[in-house]
């Protein structure tokens, strides 16, 4: 069974920081690339952030650029979101995805959210 098990989220005051950490179990972690998404009320789930699977070249979101910082521990079959700078508008879930390719039958897995609300 694969689980994802977000965990670091929490109310925090504009330019506070936050680090989000993401457990997995049920596969293979060091193969699969993972991204962090977010999804804030009334909104479209956004992507934010990913990383391949031996780290590397990372990529996000314009609006998180130069404040977010997307790592991975693969012993610890771990990725993280380090959260600097948070302003209002990045209140959301925050999910945890493993992304499916369907070359590598591979599943897309989610995580269940964790609620990141900024505010003063």
């Amino acid at each position: 069974q694969v689980q994802l098990v977000e965990s670091g989220g929490g109310l925090v005051q504009p330019g506070g920081s936050l680090r989000l950490s993401c457990v997995v179990s049920g596969l293979i972690f060091s193969i699969r690339p993972m991204n962090w998404y977010r999804q804030a009320p009334g909104r479209e789930r956004e992507l934010v952030a990913t990383i391949p699977s031996l780290g590397g070249t990372t990529n996000y979101a314009d609006s998180v650029k130069g404040r977010f910082i997307i790592s991975r521990d693969n012993a610890k079959k771990s990725v993280y979101l380090q959260m600097n700078n948070l302003k209002p508008d990045d209140t959301a879930v925050y999910y945890c995805n493993a992304p499916g390719d369907s070359r590598r039958s591979w599943k897309d897995y989610w995580g269940q959210g964790t609620q990141v609300t900024v505010s003063s």
